[in-house]
């Protein structure tokens, strides 16, 4: 019979505990972002998916090197380069021009040795953060596509 009471005393406690808790926080600001219509602002260390970074003259920075292209340990990265000739001093010279920069963010691990290997600083995390879809064909990115489209964009609001 003592058990019954000690139960009800112990499982009275914790009901007011709990419920002080409660009345304590429901008077607290409301810490909620209503989310279609506000967004929050990602810090600078976030990392999002790779993206391409375009120079002043709004071509990529890219030279083809390969190098995020071996780092990447999944193996979520494929470049396409096509030689073009280009005059320099009167000499035709061949140069690597970059033609597709894919990016399957459903195999990428956010590691960063892609962003850490370029040499030339032609890809960064992007801060987007709010990619959702039902098919992995979404989140199959053309980079390369990508950057023309935000120059565009820029060259429109500008």
């Amino acid at each position: 019979m003592g058990g019954y009471f000690s139960d009800i005393f112990y499982g009275g406690k914790s009901l007011l505990v709990g419920l002080s808790i409660t009345f304590r926080e429901f008077f607290k600001p409301t810490v909620t972002v209503q989310y279609p219509y506000q967004t929050l602002k990602m810090s600078k260390r976030f990392r999002g998916h790779i993206e391409l970074l375009g120079d002043d003259e709004g071509k990529t920075k890219c030279v083809v090197c390969g190098m995020c292209e071996r780092a990447c340990p999944s193996g979520c990265i494929t470049l396409g380069s096509v030689s073009v000739d280009i005059e320099v001093d009167g000499k035709i010279k061949k140069k690597k021009v970059l033609s597709k920069y894919d990016l399957d963010f459903t195999r990428c691990s956010l590691c960063g040795q892609c962003v850490e290997n370029c040499n030339f600083g032609a890809i960064d995390f992007s801060k987007e953060y709010n990619l959702a879809s039902t098919r992995k064909e979404d989140f199959h990115f053309n980079l390369l596509e990508r950057l023309k489209r935000m120059e565009r964009l820029e060259v429109k609001n500008a």
